[in-house]
């Protein structure tokens, strides 16, 4: 594997570790992996400081919003979801 492609693939990786610890804990060994990625990649540590942000907005929205009832409508999840997968697919 090239430099450049490691460095692809240790992004990607980086952005899934960011987006797991979120939602789950890490392991040791992921813990591990994203501080050092994080130490040289300044992009993944912008992208962790906004996955951050995004995260505790809607936790905050959450919170606030009495109605427990509280859905994206299914046009805007797909659109969504296409947005990311040619975000994803992009070369």
């Amino acid at each position: 594997m090239g430099p450049i492609k490691k460095i692809q693939y240790n992004c990607k990786q980086a952005t899934f570790l960011i987006e797991k610890k979120l939602i789950d804990k890490l392991t040791l060994r992921e813990k591990i992996e994203l501080h050092i990625h994080l130490a040289g990649c300044s992009v993944c540590r912008v992208f962790d400081k906004q996955s951050q942000l995004i995260n505790k907005m809607v936790q905050q929205f959450l919170k606030s919003s009495n109605n427990s009832d509280v859905h994206l409508n299914a046009g805007f999840k797909q659109d969504l979801q296409q947005r990311i997968e040619e975000e994803l697919n992009k070369k």
